[in-house]
């Protein structure tokens, strides 16, 4: 049997250095390995590399691994030293922890490296998928789609270190309430004091402005999209509907910029025949609104030739209060649902624009469906033409690594210790495996990885018919409050106590869509 310094040396191994895992993935392999009876470092130097791929299931990291525990209990003696003039002060340095691992030169390049699957839109095939996860990896996906609604003011890498911020704060509590970890909190000691918070599913976490923090300031090009979703139930406009569409949409992307303005676009959504668009831009007086909406739509034949360009804006008054306007343009009630959508994320000071082109065949409520999630991408967008909307970047902290890596007092220094987002993206894209049995025919590591990255697809679809269709309804503040609870009924079941801290067990993806609101 390990004992507990086992166990500390083999998730120190893990967490640090050139491959380090978050800690709630290296506590998962910990029991990966202990399953299979391999139980510290000097364990895992002695066995074949097989046997240590066998228990983890991931054919790079097991090697990593292996290596890893090979050259830490190597003989000292042995080792060669540098030439003492080779080793200059800034080579012995330790590196901050708040430095990216190969940070990118520009923030474009950050967002772009980060890219995530594109949520599916394919209702039928997300309700017929069961996913196989623990239950860490889970919030991390609930609490990035959440702050899509809750914050669209975030960049995906602020959203995944912001989600980090989340899942270790809850395993660390939850290490405590089952024994596995003793002692205070760094916050409960007083780490983090002074630095902001933010409230992500129910709790708050210490955060740092990432002021200067733009995407694509260089200019309005609109470069960096996400990844499109290609199903079944929704097309992308270009892929081909058939000659009998009508007014079929053009690629819109091409025109993100008009005049030095700068549009956001939305990815165009088309369901049975009828294509949506969104554009967002920022604004600030009503007279901004309506000469941009005439510019926009003056300069752009293919909008002019739209069945609606439903508008919404909203500014700051010159004597307090808000401004807001909405128009239908024929398409009844729009204007007050793109509207309702920017009143319920607070949003100040932007325009949006949500374009249809009518394709012969009543949509009935699935219109605002489309609608909301249009509205939702090109506010998204938005900051990778022109920045936060109104408010700054965030890192979520890791107080934990500012406690361990600070020897006294309280104070914070200069090189703060935050949430990677690489590192949240790397552990939630292999986080969720098919569900099957012992009849499943074993696939190969390629497919395995795709099908993950499929079903993490799946899931943020699932999470994003949820929360948006709440979030007109009840506010991003009550919508961040619900999120919690509902991810309590999803959750996958494990044993309670020890026992079950890294346990895997099913989520039906249809429990998520049963979530959604009522009518």
């Amino acid at each position: 049997m390990a004992s507990q310094e086992d166990l500390r040396d083999l998730l120190r191994l893990m967490t640090t250095g050139r491959n380090k895992v978050p800690m709630m993935a290296a506590m998962g392999r910990v029991k990966s390995l202990q399953a299979a009876n391999i139980r510290s470092i000097a364990d895992i130097a002695k066995c074949d590399l097989a046997q240590v791929t066998e228990a983890i299931g991931d054919d790079k990291a097991a090697k990593q691994l292996h290596t890893a525990a090979k050259n830490s209990i190597k003989d000292p003696s042995k080792k060669r030293a540098a030439p003492e003039g080779l080793l200059s002060t800034q080579a012995k340095r330790n590196k901050s922890a708040y430095e990216l691992d190969h940070e990118p030169q520009t923030p474009e390049e950050l967002e772009a490296k980060l890219e995530l699957p594109a949520p599916s839109s394919d209702e039928e095939e997300i309700s017929k998928t069961t996913i196989v996860t623990n239950r860490a990896p889970l919030v991390l996906a609930f609490a990035v789609a959440l702050l899509k609604f809750t914050k669209p003011e975030q960049p995906l890498s602020s959203r995944l270190s912001l989600a980090q911020a989340v899942v270790s704060a809850n395993s660390r509590s939850k290490a405590v309430s089952i024994g596995i970890t003793k002692g205070t909190s760094a916050e409960d000691d007083g780490w983090g004091q002074g630095q902001p918070k933010v409230r992500v599913m129910g709790r708050e976490v210490h955060v740092l402005k990432r002021d200067g923090y733009y995407v694509g300031d260089s200019g309005g090009s609109n470069s960096n999209q996400e990844s499109s979703a290609a199903n079944s139930g929704v097309e992308i406009p270009g892929s081909g509907e058939g000659p009998d569409s009508t007014n079929a949409a053009p690629d819109e992307r091409d025109n993100a910029t008009m005049d030095g303005s700068r549009w956001a676009v939305s990815q165009s959504v088309t369901l049975k025949k009828s294509t949506f668009s969104a554009r967002a831009i920022g604004i600030k007086s009503p007279s901004d609104a309506r000469s941009l909406k005439q510019e926009l739509i003056s300069g752009n034949p293919e909008l002019r030739d739209a069945s609606h360009n439903i508008t919404a804006w909203r500014v700051q008054g010159d004597h307090g209060g808000i401004i807001e306007e909405s128009h239908d343009d024929g398409e009844s009630g729009g204007g007050r649902h793109i509207l309702g959508i920017l009143q319920s994320m607070d949003l100040v000071g932007i325009l949006v624009v949500v374009t249809r082109w009518y394709g012969g065949i009543m949509l009935g409520t699935d219109r605002w469906k489309l609608m909301t999630q249009v509205c939702h991408d090109a506010l998204s967008q938005r900051l990778r033409v022109a920045g936060t909307i109104g408010n700054e970047a965030l890192w979520g902290l890791d107080l934990e690594a500012m406690r361990s890596t600070n020897s006294s007092g309280g104070s914070i220094g200069a090189g703060l210790p935050i949430h990677q987002p690489d590192g949240a993206r790397s552990y939630i894209m292999k986080a969720f495996a098919p569900s099957g049995d012992s009849t499943t025919k074993k696939k190969t590591g390629v497919a395995l990885e795709r099908e993950k990255e499929r079903n993490l697809g799946l899931l943020f679809g699932a999470l994003e018919l949820l929360f948006g269709s709440w979030v007109e309804h009840i506010g991003a503040d009550e919508l961040d409050t619900r999120a919690w609870s509902w991810y309590v009924q999803v959750r996958p079941e494990v044993e309670s106590g020890a026992a079950g801290w890294g346990g895997k067990g099913e989520v039906k993806l249809s429990d998520i869509l049963g979530l959604r609101r009522k009518g």
